[in-house]
């Protein structure tokens, strides 16, 4: 009897080593799982560099008008200029081990389970950086001399976190902040908060009543989209704690923060080396180690369009 022919799925055009292609079915898994698990991804601004440790955004003011009188030199006039440098942190990554043992021993592939939570984990830290940044942005001064710094609004005792038409007001005026800072209306805004103010937000009727705010929102499934035209975003990564570890550049006290409000130009994202993942075996270990890594850095550049609302209490 003649053996079966053996269709390696894991060669590369029917060549080479048999688990050559099984690499990147994992990388797939921990894109898509840290793309699922970061809220603020595309709502900052990011920018890609080939080389060196860090990046520098302009910033620019306004100029004025003024009329024109007939025969008088048009000379131009002046305006402030200054930049915002964003400095590359250490290789964050996330890694697993896993022995031969446990995998034959074990009835279902815990690898790509596991490369999941990898993605995760660098999903979440990601989160967490841009909005500590995003709050270090509201309590900041202005950029270029001259503009507006960004914004901090306090609610008596703990309102903001604890009723919801406070929280409103408090998005309002967070709206109103903005506008008379010259942030454009056009510039989308996104307003980050923790499920407990999530769901009291839900529960507002007129946030979600046809007659008042008609598509915002379904209280039967839990749902309200926008208070003040800001689209609101539910994440366990806004800090309600002092942040003391980590780089200096993303620690602060946040312990009263209720809720942060801002538009993609408050922070940046100066990106060295995106995603990636690399596995191998380790014959001495007995084992696959899996790695999953980025190398990026986040920080401040327009705090005029940041608002932290915070209790006082």
């Amino acid at each position: 009897m003649a053996n079966a022919t053996t269709l390696n799925i894991g060669q590369v055009n029917g060549a080479g080593a048999t688990d050559a292609l099984f690499l990147k079915i994992f990388s797939g898994e921990i894109l898509t799982a840290f793309e699922t698990a970061t809220v603020t991804r595309d709502k900052h601004f990011v920018r890609t560099i080939a080389h060196g440790k860090s990046a520098s955004f302009p910033a620019t003011w306004k100029v004025t008008a003024g009329y024109h009188t007939p025969g008088t030199e048009i000379v131009g006039q002046s305006s402030n200029v200054n930049e915002r440098v964003i400095s590359i942190d250490d290789l964050l990554l996330s890694s697993i081990f896993i022995p031969n043992i446990d995998e034959a021993k074990n009835h279902f592939d815990y690898r790509s389970i596991y490369s999941r939570e990898a993605g995760i984990a660098l999903a979440t830290n990601w989160d967490k950086n841009i909005l500590q940044t995003g709050l270090l942005a509201a309590r900041a001064s202005a950029t270029v001399s001259g503009a507006f710094g960004g914004t901090s609004l306090t609610s008596a005792t703990t309102l903001y976190r604890t009723s919801a038409t406070d929280l409103v007001a408090g998005h309002f005026a967070a709206a109103q902040a903005m506008d008379e800072k010259d942030v454009p209306q056009s510039s989308a805004r996104y307003s980050f908060i923790r499920p407990a103010q999530y769901y009291l937000l839900a529960q507002l009727k007129d946030l979600v009543n046809k007659d008042y705010a008609e598509g915002n929102g379904n209280q039967a499934r839990a749902e309200v989209l926008k208070v003040a035209d800001i689209s609101l975003v539910k994440t366990n990564n806004l800090p309600v704690t002092a942040v003391n570890t980590g780089p200096a550049a993303y620690q602060g006290d946040f312990s009263k923060t209720a809720a942060l409000i801002m538009t993609p130009d408050a922070v940046g994202t100066c990106k060295l080396m995106d995603l990636q993942s690399e596995m191998q075996y380790d014959m001495r270990r007995q084992g696959t180690l899996i790695v999953a890594k980025y190398l990026m850095g986040h920080g401040i550049l327009r705090p005029e369009c940041a608002v932290e609302l915070k209790t006082t209490a």
